[in-house]
């Protein structure tokens, strides 16, 4: 029984949820040692806190990645504008609102 119920927010368990094969990896000690601290206090997997400090991640810096390569991807097709342009129209507005 989990003492946390905030963090059973999810609409599906793992169990629930379509799962990929099992992956190995090479972990520091210290990260491990953490994970297994927070698996234990919460009464939950090793992979339910592995899980959901991969979603933080995904969510945080994973999305900045993203759109970092999108904006790229837009700007190498055209969709971006040159610096210079934009400075210059908004300088024009600028001098237009203050006129």
């Amino acid at each position: 029984m989990s003492y946390f119920p905030v963090l059973q927010t999810e609409a599906k368990t793992m169990s629930e949820r379509e799962l990929s094969d099992p992956i190995t990896m090479r972990l520091p000690l210290d990260v491990l040692s953490e994970i297994e601290e927070i698996a234990e206090i919460c009464d939950r997997s090793r992979s339910w806190v592995f899980v959901r400090a991969l979603k933080s991640y995904l969510a945080a810096e994973g999305r900045e990645i993203i759109e970092l390569a999108q904006a790229r991807r837009d700007i190498e097709n055209g969709l971006g504008h040159d610096l210079d342009d934009v400075i210059d129209e908004v300088d024009a507005i600028v001098k237009g609102a203050a006129a």
